[in-house]
């Protein structure tokens, strides 16, 4: 719970990790140029005081993941969005297995999600039944432009992708979260294209797709396409970080997605380790649209703060919120 100015806001982390990027699980050169390539975001985007070396960002400790998200952090709740990376990592990067060993410790405070890729085809089939058993799945998380052998990458629209969703459509996990954002060395920029969520929101109206980095750079491609499909929603991880290094910009993205989605469909995210929620969280509830940008984007208001930080992502995944917090009763029951 963050409380700033007499106002209460309930926290759900959308968007974390549990991973292990060290030098002994780097497969190859791929895997320490994916971890370096995070790093440099991590150190170019965050406040000089929320800087970390190289080695305490390769990977967090239990007690560090706690302290950084529920002692100083102000998250109530937070979701594991799992990458698993095999061909870059020898254990995989972030496994739904190894932030399940927290989820089961902590049941209060974690959400674990799984993952599928379609190229497994029936066998994954297979497995993802196993791991909705295991772990009682309400979403995935999907990463289209992972590399496995020779694929460079896969599509929300192929054949394979439609059986994998209507799996998940039987099995009722019904948040879709996918991976649509910035280039991430060595993976390819057009696998991270967001033309696919067009197709499969549209199919699978039951199933909701959270794009994860809303797109970027390809914000206005994703508008179009999310005000067409109303059970697209923004996810605002890397969004979030220009808060602090390029303010004006990130009132563009948040206006421009405010104006296409309006507040209810935009989701918050750490995207911890990259960043850790707490400047991020901070920065927001203090953030206003400027006033020269505020006849085309209008301005942020208490209540629309709510239901980006946390409101949104509990009504997504039925998380009891807090009765004192404003308007809660009201966007969880929408």
């Amino acid at each position: 719970m963050y409380v700033k100015d007499d106002e209460q806001y309930f926290i759900v982390d959308g968007h974390i990790h549990f991973w292990d990027g060290t030098p002994a699980n780097q497969a190859n050169r791929y895997g320490t140029g994916f971890l370096n390539c995070f790093y440099d975001y991590h150190s170019n985007l965050s406040p000089e005081e929320d800087k970390w070396s190289l080695e305490h960002f390769q990977r967090q400790s239990e007690q560090e993941l706690m302290h950084d998200l529920f002692e100083v952090g102000y998250v109530d709740k937070a979701i594991f969005q799992p990458t698993y990376l095999t061909d870059f990592f020898v254990n995989g990067f972030n496994t739904t297995e190894r932030d399940g060993t927290l989820a089961e410790k902590y049941p209060d405070r974690f959400i674990v999600n799984g993952s599928w890729d379609p190229r497994d085809e029936d066998e994954g089939l297979v497995a993802l039944e196993r791991l909705t058993e295991r772990w009682n799945l309400r979403g995935v998380k999907l990463y289209t432009a992972e590399w496995k052998g020779a694929s460079k990458g896969w599509k929300l629209s192929d054949p394979w992708s439609y059986r994998y969703l209507d799996k998940c459509r039987e099995l009722g996990i019904r948040n879709i979260h996918v991976h649509k954002g910035p280039t991430i060395y060595p993976l390819n920029r057009d696998a991270f294209d967001v033309a696919d969520v067009d197709d499969a929101a549209t199919e699978f109206p039951e199933l909701n797709f959270i794009v994860e980095h809303c797109g970027l750079p390809r914000l206005e491609d994703f508008c179009w396409i999310a005000t067409q499909e109303p059970n697209v929603y923004g996810g605002l991880a890397v969004a979030m970080p220009f808060i602090h290094s390029r303010p004006r910009y990130f009132a563009q993205i948040i206006g421009e997605l405010l104006y296409w989605l309006d507040e209810n469909r935009l989701t918050f995210a750490s995207d911890y380790a990259i960043w850790t929620p707490k400047w991020l969280i901070e920065k927001f509830v203090d953030f206003q649209i400027p006033e020269d940008m505020q006849s085309e984007y209008g301005v942020l208001t208490p209540d629309i703060k709510r239901k980006v930080l946390g409101l949104n992502m509990a009504k997504l995944y039925d998380i009891e919120v807090p009765v004192q917090i404003p308007s809660a009763r009201e966007a969880v029951a929408r």
